[in-house]
């Protein structure tokens, strides 16, 4: 008896490592432009939960390494779904490099999402 449940136990964890995932972001924009333009981003936060206790913790955006966005959440005021996008305007001056990345408050982050735009 003891075995099979110590067996049952060693299965429900693993499930639950392959079963639980990193947050991850994704960036919607041109890929070129005139200098000078406004343009939109779309920062799209993507993960499996959103719960109380498992929920993406922070979204952030970069635009050539300087922080033009950041949204933190916590269990009492959580994204508003398992997926969720955010939009930020920016003016667009010289090719610029957009870097966004969205971390689990358990799990972490899946890594940065990168765009380039280029001036014309």
């Amino acid at each position: 008896m003891l075995f099979g449940v110590s067996v049952l136990m060693i299965l429900m964890f693993q499930v639950g490592i392959v079963s639980a995932n990193k947050s991850e972001a994704s960036i919607e924009a041109p890929t070129e432009v005139v200098k000078g333009s406004e343009v939109t981003l779309r920062i799209t936060a993507t993960h499996n939960a959103n719960t109380g206790s498992h929920y993406t913790e922070w979204l952030k955006v970069m635009a050539n390494k300087k922080e033009i966005g950041r949204w933190d959440f916590t269990k009492e005021n959580r994204p508003e779904g398992a997926v969720f996008t955010k939009e930020i305007k920016i003016k667009v001056m010289e090719n610029t490099e957009i870097v966004a990345e969205a971390s689990c408050n358990h799990h972490g982050s899946k890594g940065p999402a990168k765009h380039e735009i280029m001036v014309k």
